[in-house]
């Protein structure tokens, strides 16, 4: 039987990647058993390819429910990645001897059916959370050494060490004393340590020289000689055997993903996140001057964005930060020390462009890349052709993307990027801003996440191809869909994503869902993205004729029943309907039907002299008097009986509010309505004033300043020709106006109206 030496590291520590490749050259071991599930052993072999460049992960999921999937993300300064490189250059078998993930995400399930039968407070779960606990080596072992800061201690001892004579064996020995005081309770460690040390067994019988084990340091006590001898308790071949009896099992797939570094500062699959990745793969890469290539770079960075960083300062913190490492007996600067170098002589004190520097060096954004031939789904890889052929690089970096739909490749890009948002994978976010859909041109911000690649996995159990995945998926949501809103918008979707396939179906759907429908807000709401369909579809090259004859069908049942639809409604209901209203206003104006438009009116007619909310008259009001549908001597009837002191105050604001939705400039040349307005808020006690202010603050205040401005300017020109009134029935008859009291007005009106009233 072979021997064997075990090597405890820690997971994304360079240092550890460093002294794990010295020790490797100087052992030359024959077999090589790592830490990682044994079932992706199968995906070991495009490590050593030249197109696979880290940060990468490797992905680990059950075929039936990709959504359990668990990365194991490695990059170049992980012992695990260095481990792998040097046993393909030695042409030196490796060997995965932790549990398999078949069994492990099988485990997971079993105790997600468990816990949802137990009680919450039940003393079995509170038992079992209890048994979960396990110490911090790392924090035993820095506290025991007189520091504070954990990391700082590990970072100083073993990823900043240049001799590694005698590393691991130190490791070795204080993981033993940790665990004598402190074993191992939590029953999956267990589990996959009895796997190891079966594995590992096998793998001895099965060679002839040298096994090097490589785990984490944790692991390393339990899978000595002497453990695997069965010579420590728990260890013994049928301890293990019995323990590992019977596990339930998933049938698992492995292949790789591309990561970044910025994902590495969060725990995931095995092993703990690492806080800083950009810092450790400065140290990877510059062992030897480290500190003063990180100022360097820092300084470069700053200078890209106009920031003062001269070579002077590069010196001047350098001082600092030895300075600063001499005075806390350190061997050299650590990040610590370098940041507040560079806050106080880069930054002076602003920690702003510290955060920069956290960004985009401490952290990085670096992106890796995995070969063409790596495994992966139809539906992933007809994405990667597409993402090829229409030169659509996937980057972490936030980036804005300008379409010209006018062009063929403006919307074969818009097609993709709206054909993955409805498949869930949001590579693009489109921006709305601006004319909207009314434009030849959309505007995206793109970013890539690593977490997309088993969003795909999952979605390609709709269909092979991004189109055909998008198509079954969308009519799938049709079908499901709980209201003709839903619908209509999910047609909007579709449209813009262009899935022929889909549109009949949804059209149907909606076809049958309208022509059922009561529900007159609802329809009113579904009415505008049908709208933007009609009117707007050409651009994008899709027919849009079917869509015409639903609008009519809807449009009749909303005309039907508008009028019953608004009665009886509380002022929150009524703002819900004038919503719905707005809607299908927009809707009629993107129609440009003017036979629509005028049976609009009449219902909006009907409106105004019905039992309706205030809120909803006031708002009809506003849109006929905007579409020249009421004279002026109407209007100022209309004004004088809503506003009338036999009016109750709340009705009055509410017709008011309404009156006031939309464009001020119209309302400004409104004379007889401001006379009105200031009638009726003179007429208005001090408490019933101070009642009604916020809501006329909040009927004020969707107007822009410009609009605010004048209105304030509006009623300054009241307020001086009624004083000019006042002071010539003063002097006719004699009567004392409180001036006094009467300024103390102003300041209200003005905090209404947005103006200078002085």
């Amino acid at each position: 039987m072979s021997q064997s030496t075990v090597f405890g590291i820690r997971h994304h520590g360079p240092g550890c990647a460093r002294s794990v490749r010295a020790a490797l050259d100087e052992l030359k071991p024959d077999v090589v058993a790592l830490e990682g599930p044994a079932d992706a052993e199968i995906a070991l072999p495009l490590v050593n390819h030249d197109e696979m460049i880290p940060p990468v992960s490797m992905l680990i999921y059950p075929k039936d429910e990709p959504r359990r999937s668990v990365s194991f993300p490695l990059t170049d300064f992980s012992p695990e990645w260095q481990v792998l490189k040097w046993a393909g250059e030695n042409k030196v078998p490796v060997r995965l001897m932790d549990l398999p993930m078949s069994h492990r995400l099988a485990l997971d399930k079993q105790l997600e059916k468990q816990d949802e039968k137990r009680a919450p407070e039940s003393p079995d779960l509170a038992e079992k959370k209890a048994s979960e606990f396990r110490a911090d080596p790392i924090a035993l072992l820095a506290e025991a050494a007189g520091y504070a800061d954990h990391e700082l201690w590990w970072e100083e001892q073993i990823e900043r060490r240049e001799d590694a004579t005698g590393l691991f064996e130190a490791i070795l020995e204080a993981m033993q004393t940790i665990r004598e005081e402190y074993p191992e309770t939590r029953e999956s460690d267990l589990l996959r340590e009895a796997f190891m040390r079966k594995t590992i067994r096998k793998i001895r019988k099965e060679t002839v020289g040298h096994v090097a084990i490589v785990c984490g340091a944790w692991h390393s006590p339990v899978l000595t000689e002497e453990a695997l001898n069965g010579k420590i308790d728990g260890c013994k071949i049928k301890d293990d055997t019995a323990r590992l009896k019977g596990l339930p099992k998933l049938k698992t797939t492995a292949t790789w993903i591309p990561w970044t570094h910025s994902r590495l500062s969060y725990r995931s699959g095995y092993g703990a996140g690492v806080d800083s990745p950009g810092w450790y793969s400065h140290i990877w890469e510059s062992p030897q001057d480290a500190p003063l290539r990180w100022l360097t770079n820092a300084a470069r960075l700053l200078r890209e964005k106009d920031l003062d960083a001269s070579s002077a300062s590069v010196i001047e913190a350098s001082r600092l930060a030895e300075t600063l490492a001499a005075l806390r007996d350190l061997r050299s600067p650590g990040l610590r020390e370098l940041n507040e170098s560079i806050l106080t002589v880069f930054c002076q004190g602003d920690d702003s462009p510290l955060r920069l520097i956290r960004k985009r060096l401490e952290i990085g954004d670096k992106l890796g890349s995995v070969p063409d031939e790596t495994p992966s789904v139809p539906l992933a890889e007809n994405l990667a052709k597409l993402q090829k052929s229409l030169r659509m690089k996937p980057s972490t970096e936030k980036k804005l993307l300008d379409l010209d739909l006018r062009k063929e490749i403006g919307r074969e890009r818009s097609h993709l990027l709206h054909r993955l948002n409805m498949l869930e994978v949001s590579w693009g976010v489109w921006e709305e801003s601006g004319g909207g859909d009314s434009t030849f041109h959309e505007i995206w911000q793109l970013e890539w996440q690593p977490e997309f690649a088993v969003a795909i996995i999952e979605a390609n159990v709709w269909g092979n191809t991004v189109e055909l995945a998008a198509t079954h998926r969308t009519v799938q949501r049709g079908r499901d869909a709980q209201s003709i809103q839903e619908l209509t918008e999910l047609l909007h979707s579709a449209i813009l994503a262009d899935l022929q396939s889909a549109i009949p179906e949804l059209l149907e759907i909606i076809r049958v869902q309208a022509s059922v429908s009561a529900d007159v807000r609802h329809l009113m709401e579904a009415v505008l993205p049908l709208a933007r369909i009609a009117r707007y579809s050409d651009v994008r090259k899709t027919e849009a004729a079917n869509v015409l004859p639903i609008l009519d069908g809807m449009f009749d049942r909303i005309l039907v029943g508008l009028i019953s639809a608004c009665l009886a409604l509380d002022d929150s209901a009524a703002e819900t309907m004038l919503e719905g209203l707005s809607k299908a206003q927009q809707a009629i104006d993107l129609l440009g039907d003017e036979t629509l438009q005028s049976e609009w009116n009449v219902r909006l007619r009907k409106l105004l002299t019905s039992k309706v909310n205030g809120l909803l008259r006031g708002w009809a009001c506003r849109l006929l008097l905007e579409k020249d549908e009421i004279e002026k001597e109407e209007f100022d009837r209309l004004t004088r009986l809503e506003l009338s002191p036999v009016t109750e105050t709340s009705v009055a604001a509410t017709w008011l509010t309404g009156l006031l939705k939309g464009s001020g400039l119209l309302l400004v040349h409104q004379e007889t309505l401001w006379e009105i307005f200031d009638e009726w808020l003179r007429r208005l006690k001090v408490e019933t004033f101070v009642e009604m202010l916020p809501v006329l603050r909040r009927a004020f205040s969707d107007f822009n300043t410009a609009e605010r401005r004048q209105m304030g300017e509006k009623v300054k020109f009241l307020t001086d020709r009624r004083s000019t009134i006042v002071d010539s029935t003063e002097s006719e008859n004699g009567d004392e106006i409180n001036h006094e009291r009467a300024a103390k007005v102003l300041p209200v009106l003005t905090e209404i109206m947005g103006g200078d009233l002085k």
